[in-house]
């Protein structure tokens, strides 16, 4: 729908999908301006109210924009700035049933996602058929079956599915614009004829759909040296985020899941005169390699070129020439920059960056055969290098090992309070996490901090006197601490202290340990009865040893009268007498 919410900006449509809504509005600059350089400024949120939620953080508000935003934001204004580049573009998530993706919805001047299950192409698949996609490409294109845009993150898809998914997603976002020239036709207005045609610098951007559980990251540094400029050094920008999101969907796939650590690859560029992404993408393979992660195989990425001829009577394409792996002055000068990555047999991720309003699908489909060669000849490069990854990881790898403990000494291993756990990590850096009841996780930064946690383990572990317990037996202890609660006893000098309740001391209720005269050192009777089956504490008691405490018996006839021990009977017999 159009016109009926923020009828005061320029324009404005609501477009919604199941029970998603997004309103976006758009805005352009009325005053004149002596800058010649006025960018397009795109800007998506997606707000906690539109999920019926109210934000997590301490302000209760949402405070700035997340990583997912700002990819959207690009991905919208790559698309926008061929056809409105004096505009400012607000997205504004209205509403979101969790089936249906905002992201394309925003984007929409026609753009479709494809997802592949089972070898079928789906357009527009739910949030819960991209859980099973091995796809998910992003079309928007323009009228005449040209293409706009593409972005792409798969798993290792063979060439020609990929390129039949852009077949499809070009074949139905034409259905799109021809709904959107109808509502042109309908409700548009007419447009203003700019006096100087403007087409700002564009930047090379990407779109990454994070991934719900992270075990692999990838952050791009790009400084202003690399390019031998002069500029801020502050937190990531737009388009190091970008960059390092297309170089981490390149990788991803081939990072094994059930990798045991989490994996953060950096990537520093230190000059620049070509595609950073791509660069990014070879370096992290080779880096994972040489670390030693079992990567299924080694991911290259290359950067394409368009240069083209129009013909401006019919507004078409006469003549074109594809470049490959393009410098910075033909991505600046030229039309298009299409970075794909992949293996040597398929395609893990596309980034098109298309300049013009719109280029056939057939230049679309040479650009995927001719970054195909060259991907395979940058990977054979590579294989030079390192082929496979390390048999063995570097001295300085980290290391993960299960400890099995049994209940019986658990309390021992845990330590009062956690004392144990919490020296060994203090003295050999290690990281102790419980799996299960018997099963403990052992995380080492190094082989070394590993071997030092191992012999901790054993020695606090190590088997002692328990093993020659006898259930229900009758044992000498020794007072060690007195306690409100009770006393720490050992039954053996290597033993770690144990707590006897004050219930356990005596047949009489007691408040404290003292009130049996009970002192440090003392030696007490106590009788076994093994290891409790759910905290594994060792239990024992000093009260089953100790006679039943005197009865105190009230008289019926007389509740005044208090009888104790052997005189009951004989004040029973008084009574009936």
């Amino acid at each position: 729908s159009s016109g009926k919410l923020a009828r005061f900006a320029d324009g404005s449509a609501v477009v919604q999908s199941g029970d998603t809504a997004v309103m976006v509005t758009a805005v352009s600059k009325t005053k004149p301006s002596p800058s010649q350089f006025m960018p397009l400024v795109v800007d998506y949120r997606q707000k906690a109210a539109a999920a019926g939620r109210i934000p997590t953080n301490y302000l209760r508000r949402e405070i700035g924009s997340s990583d997912k935003e700002i990819l959207t934001s690009r991905v919208i204004g790559k698309i926008c700035s061929e056809f409105f580049p004096l505009y400012q573009v607000l997205c504004n998530l209205l509403a979101v049933d969790g089936v249906n993706e905002p992201d394309v919805l925003a984007i929409n001047g026609g753009a479709v996602r494809i997802g592949m299950i089972d070898g079928e192409c789906v357009v527009n698949p739910t949030r819960k058929e991209m859980s099973s996609s091995t796809l998910n490409l992003v079309v928007a294109g323009a009228p005449k079956s040209q293409i706009v845009m593409m972005e792409a993150s798969a798993e290792n898809i063979l060439q020609q599915d990929f390129c039949h998914a852009i077949k499809v997603g070009v074949k139905y976002t034409q259905q799109i614009i021809q709904g959107i020239q109808q509502l042109v036709k309908e409700i548009g207005v007419t447009k203003r004829t700019p006096q100087k045609l403007f087409t700002p610098s564009p930047e090379i951007i990407s779109f990454h759909v994070s991934y719900l559980c992270i075990c692999f990251c990838l952050f791009l540094k790009f400084p202003p040296y690399a390019t031998n400029e002069i500029g801020k050094v502050t937190g990531v920008n737009r388009r190091e985020l970008g960059h390092g999101a297309l170089a981490e969907k390149a990788l991803y796939p081939v990072i094994p899941k059930d990798f045991p650590f989490t994996i953060r690859v950096t990537s520093e560029v230190l000059e620049s005169n070509g595609s950073s992404s791509m660069a990014s993408a070879c370096g992290g393979s080779l880096a994972l390699m040489d670390a030693g992660v079992p990567v299924s195989s080694a991911v290259a990425g290359v950067a394409v070129g368009l240069v083209t001829k129009n013909n401006p009577d019919k507004g078409e394409i006469e003549d074109y020439r594809l470049l490959t792996d393009i410098l910075g002055i033909e991505d600046y000068n030229g039309d298009m920059d299409f970075k794909i990555a992949g293996t040597s047999k398929g395609i893990t991720a596309l980034q098109a960056d298309i300049k013009l309003p719109g280029i056939p699908i057939k230049i679309v489909m040479e650009a995927i055969q001719q970054a195909s060669v060259a991907k395979k000849e940058i990977i054979q490069i590579m294989n030079k290098t390192i082929s496979k990854p390390r048999a063995s990881r570097k001295e300085n790898g980290p290391v993960v090992e299960t400890v099995q403990v049994p209940l019986s000494k658990r309390a021992k291993f845990v330590g009062p309070g956690g004392y144990n756990l919490k020296k060994l990590q203090a003295e050999t850096g290690v990281t102790v996490s419980q799996v299960d009841e018997e099963t403990f996780s052992v995380f080492a930064p190094t082989p070394s901090a590993m071997h030092e946690a191992r012999d901790f383990i054993t020695e606090i572990c190590k088997d002692d006197q328990e093993q020659q317990l006898e259930f229900g037996a009758v044992y000498t202890a020794t007072i060690t601490e007195i306690r409100d609660t009770g006393v720490m006893v050992k039954l053996y000098p290597n033993m770690t202290a144990v707590l006897l309740h004050n219930t356990q001391l005596d047949q009489r209720k007691i408040k404290h340990p003292t009130a049996l005269g009970l002192e440090v050192g003392q030696e007490i009777q106590v009788k076994y009865f093994g290891r409790d089956p759910a905290d594994g504490r060792m239990r024992l008691s000093r009260k089953v040893l100790q006679s039943p405490a005197t009865s105190v018996v009230r008289t019926l006839n007389d509740r005044s009268s208090i009888v104790m021990g052997e005189s009951i009977s004989q004040s029973s017999s008084n009574s009936t007498r």
